[in-house]
């Protein structure tokens, strides 16, 4: 997977990468040139006692070293740009990706793995791009440019080559066979690590409040141990690698030094050329080294690159089909016929033949008990997925056929567990309507009953909000998310449980304060208390994913036992029927 997503990825980077390749080019051939200029300083210079020709070859080395200096450090600037220009180019894509992903997508991948993907597996494919370019391209120059220079010098000597490579190839492929699952276990580590993590600090208070602190940091210490074991194998085979290298480079040495000496001593050898060939020899092997460096770090990129492909290719269950045309819903009509679902891999369906209508300036509202699919049947709405039987449609468009973009810019919805982005109070309200002036933000915050506590913030509309409204109150976040889907002025309101965390009255001066934003827009609301939906227009009566009720809360009371009894359960008879 790796070869493929590089060349996808590298593809626009071809002009850099062939400057890279040319310096480094230049680099090595200057490296090769350099031992046999010092053969002849030894042989034509110190042997005959030419000083002047030592200090011109001198000289001219100098130069050459120079040379090679310039051309690395440009070598190297191209490379490391190109590389980190490749790692944002994978987060871009893997974010935009996900980006698309619909609920079903999200739950089959999960949050931890996708963070790590983004990261974590991005920064080793750009690791081994970087490190390709400014080591393994030099590598096989070197090899096979130090195999002529060496044969060039010593063509009996040479024939060490043919003992020392294939010895140094087979001991590193027998390490580096066993160091790929290890690296692919290593990501999941990782992946299990930043799981526990993201639960914990996420779930802090309940941690708190429980007394689980010691049991939390075991479970977190479980993970961290079992991701040090892999990584210790790792580092294992890892530290096996340059000790077998060097072991086998210093034995060639020395036998080049013996062969050699042999050689000088019976008068078939110069000291000069001998030299130049130790020198070719530990080049020969150093690009091995280089080589073995990389090998080292390809099996863990080959699995990064398998994780981060996977997400590129995990096709969104939700998608705007072919040839489909921009379309503006304005009436905010909705109409679900018949509509069963059921999340993947599941025995039964969530929910079953249901019917619902919304109509503009009229509230639809669902009940049920606990786990009867009120926010399922909810997100059918706005495609968070869609439905695996039955139709649901939007001023009479089947949503399967539309583009989501243009039936999300139809929805304000307000979730169940509202969410504030980092930022300021003025720049979550304006999340879904940037041109929104001052006066419209605080219009809508006194529509959601916001204002009061806004204005007692000392920065007000510039007030900071951290990372999920975590430092608002759960009403306060609530009122906030309303005011956002106010702004958006859409034609279908959609509240998910969106008053649980409101007292009585505030509930009830929001409710009162919609009806004049919401007079010719559709709004459908999910609720469990009685008292926020009793007014609605429509009321739509879940049980077990089944509609066992439609109409209103007296019609309800009369005809349907589950309304009655959810009625009951929190209110008097007499409260009731009032």
């Amino acid at each position: 997977m790796l070869l493929p997503l590089l060349r996808t990825y590298l593809a626009p980077y071809k002009r850099p990468i062939a400057v890279v390749l040319f310096f480094q080019l230049v680099q090595t051939l200057a490296n090769l040139y350099l031992p046999g200029l010092n053969a002849d300083i030894i042989d034509r210079g110190v042997v005959l006692g030419d000083t002047g020709f030592i200090v011109r070859t001198g000289v001219v080395m100098l130069a050459i070293t120079f040379l090679q200096v310039v051309c690395t450090i440009i070598a190297v600037y191209y490379g490391a740009r190109t590389s980190m220009a490749l790692g944002r180019d994978l987060r871009a894509g893997v974010f935009g990706t996900v980006e698309t992903f619909a609920a079903r997508e999200m739950a089959q991948l999960g949050a931890p793995t996708l963070i790590t993907r983004s990261t974590n597996d991005v920064q080793q494919v750009q690791l081994i791009v970087f490190m390709a370019l400014t080591l393994l391209v030099t590598a096989p120059i070197m090899c096979f440019g130090g195999i002529a220079m060496a044969l060039r010098q010593d063509v009996e000597l040479s024939g060490l080559l043919l003992l020392v490579i294939p010895a140094l190839v087979i001991s590193i492929g027998l390490v580096i066979r066993q160091m790929r699952p290890l690296f692919r276990l290593l990501q999941v580590k990782i992946d299990a690590i930043n799981g526990v993590m993201r639960e914990q600090i996420m779930g802090i208070r309940v941690i708190r409040a429980f007394v689980k602190e010691d049991y939390e940091g075991r479970r977190f210490g479980d993970a961290n141990r079992e991701n040090m074991e892999v990584a210790i194998a790792v580092g294992r085979l890892m530290a096996m690698m340059f000790p077998i290298v060097m072991l086998i480079m210093n034995v060639s040495v020395v036998l080049a030094t013996w062969f050699g000496g042999y050689r000088i001593g019976s008068g078939d050898l110069d000291v000069g050329t001998l030299t130049a060939f130790q020198n070719y020899l530990v080049q020969i092997l150093m690009s091995v080294m280089m080589a073995t460096f990389m090998l080292m770090l390809w099996p863990r990129a080959e699995v990064s690159a398998e994780r981060i492909t996977e997400v590129l290719r995990t096709e969104p269950s939700v998608q705007a089909p072919d040839g489909a045309v921009p379309v503006t819903l304005s009436e905010g009509r909705v109409d679900i016929q018949d509509a069963s679902f059921a999340f993947p891999g599941a025995e039964h369906d969530v929910l079953h033949g249901i019917d619902l209508v919304a109509r503009p300036g009229e509230t639809t509202a669902i009940i049920g008990s606990t786990g009867s699919g009120k926010s399922t049947l909810l997100g059918l709405v706005p495609r968070l997925f869609d439905a695996t039987s039955g139709t649901v449609r939007i001023d009479g468009h089947d949503v399967r056929s539309l583009r989501p973009e243009d039936v999300w810019a139809a929805i304000g919805l307000v979730p169940q567990r509202p969410f504030l982005f980092s930022g300021t109070v003025g720049s979550n309200l304006r999340y879904g309507r940037p041109d929104a002036t001052d006066e419209e933000v605080w219009a809508a915050l006194e529509i959601a009953q916001a204002t009061d506590f806004v204005r007692r913030m000392p920065e007000q509309l510039e007030a900071p909000i951290a990372q999920g409204g975590t430092n608002v109150s759960g009403g306060q976040r609530q009122r906030l998310a309303i005011a956002r889907a106010i702004i958006k002025r859409p034609a279908i309101y959609l509240f998910d449980d969106s008053f649980s965390a409101l007292d009585y009255g505030t509930d009830a001066a929001l409710r009162a304060a919609l009806r004049t934003v919401t007079a010719d827009s559709a709004v459908i609301i999910v609720a469990q208390r009685v008292s926020t939906i009793r007014g609605a227009d429509r009321i739509v009566v879940l049980d077990e994913g089944r509609v066992v009720g439609t109409g209103t809360h007296d019609e309800l009371m009369e005809t349907c036992g589950v309304y009655r009894e959810i009625v009951l359960s929190q209110l008097t008879l007499e409260e009731a029927t009032a």
